[in-house]
């Protein structure tokens, strides 16, 4: 279901100054030994929050950070995001003690516009998850205007996306989730033909909502990953030692004979890399799938497939990318998804990347700013590409 813009109000469109503002972020980002490894989902909230600030609101921000269920983990501390925002924002960071603390009214209240507060990981309270009420109006006293623009976690129904929405009194998005929208909606709503979708991943199962309704506006789906074993697999193939998800054989055969049906063609590998274990460093060829070897486990698409699909995207007008396809982990497994990338960018159509190791391999060749929109929500972007109604979202609207 498409969420038409005019449904929700934007951050730009409320009064902010002297304001206490409440701006759910998406900071889960990755750490190594303490220090964020990618800032991607932080730059992506700064304007949004720079907005506010020079809108003369007093500013607090939050998110989760991992899985701590509900416990303190000191490993998944927001400290380091603060570090880090201290350093983009030039401001001064107040870290809270928990994400509800006791003196949270009396901090906003006393705020500077030389300070912003970051509250403690979210999921640090057991009652964040369970979207639970009273969490929410507990939180609510503080505040004066709600703020999502955690697009990323838009598909959780959880008190900072939801009920915290219907608690303050003044509720909108941010630039990142309206960005999201605006590039979503054009894919989707008027896209330019031929559209094509490339999908990957291990399990058919996950998929199987976005590909039924990609059916109604795609004229092609490549698959790829070890979802491609099971669609192999029901057309009759031996994998050999490949990942298979035998419980979707049948459920990749009703895929294949809708497509036929509608006439979406659905692209599927002719040759894979087959290895004999799966890690870097084990013996690895090429093999025509007719021929694949019984001994051997399919960890990438194999070179004609790859030239295959580069020509398909080579001639699209409209690309929706999720998924890799093959062990992009693994360098030796990776040169189908990188194949896919390199294509994409050097074709001429309007492009969204969505998710995970896909995003991954943009970002490893550097090729970020030749794609039309890469988005920061994995999850959430394939519900909304389902058709399902996001929880956060639907929280926004205006009734």
């Amino acid at each position: 279901m498409v969420v038409k813009l005019d449904e929700i109000k934007f951050i730009d469109e409320v009064e902010l100054e002297g304001k206490r503002v409440f701006i759910r972020c998406d900071f889960n980002v990755p750490l190594k030994d303490g220090e964020i490894t990618d800032t991607t989902r932080i730059d992506a909230a700064i304007p949004t929050i720079m907005y506010a600030i020079e809108k003369g609101a007093k500013v607090a921000l939050a998110s989760h950070l991992g899985r701590p269920k509900g416990k303190v983990v000191p490993e998944l501390s927001m400290a380091p995001i603060g570090k880090y925002l201290t350093d983009a924002i030039k401001k001064e960071i107040i870290l809270t003690d928990s994400p509800d603390s006791e003196g949270l009214t009396k901090l906003m209240e006393d705020l500077t516009q030389k300070q912003v507060v970051l509250l403690e990981n979210l999921r640090f309270s057991p009652f964040e998850k369970k979207n639970d009420k009273i969490f929410a109006q507990r939180l609510a006293k503080s505040f004066d205007v709600y703020v999502n623009d955690a697009f990323g976690t838009a598909h959780r129904a959880q008190v900072s996306t939801e009920a915290l929405a219907h608690e303050i009194k003044e509720k909108c998005a941010g630039f990142l989730i309206k960005k999201e929208l605006e590039k979503f909606n054009k894919m989707l709503s008027n896209p330019q033909k031929p559209f094509i979708a490339i999908l990957g991943g291990a399990k058919v199962s996950d998929k199987i909502g976005v590909i039924t309704n990609l059916m109604d506006n795609v004229d092609s789906i490549i698959i790829g990953g070890a979802m491609a074993n099971t669609f192999m697999a029901a057309k009759g193939y031996d994998m050999g030692k490949s990942l298979v998800e035998e419980g979707a054989i049948e459920t990749a055969k009703q895929i294949m004979e809708k497509a036929e049906r509608k006439g979406v063609v659905l692209d599927l590998p002719v040759d894979f890399v087959g290895a004999d274990e799966f890690k870097n460093d084990t013996d690895f060829d090429n093999y025509d799938v007719e021929d694949f070897p019984k001994n051997k486990m399919a960890l990438d698409i194999g070179e004609k497939t790859r030239e295959n699909y580069r020509s398909i995207i080579l001639k699209a007008k409209t690309v929706f990318w999720n998924g890799p396809m093959g062990v992009f982990e693994l360098e030796n497994f990776a040169k189908g998804t990188l194949a896919v990338a390199v294509a994409l960018t050097k074709s001429q159509a309007y492009s969204v990347v969505g998710g995970g190791d896909s995003v991954a391999a943009i970002k490893y060749l550097g090729l970020e700013d030749k794609i039309s929109h890469v988005s920061t929500g994995g999850g959430a972007s394939l519900e909304y590409i389902e058709g399902k109604e996001l929880p956060a979202l639907e929280a926004l609207k205006i009734k």
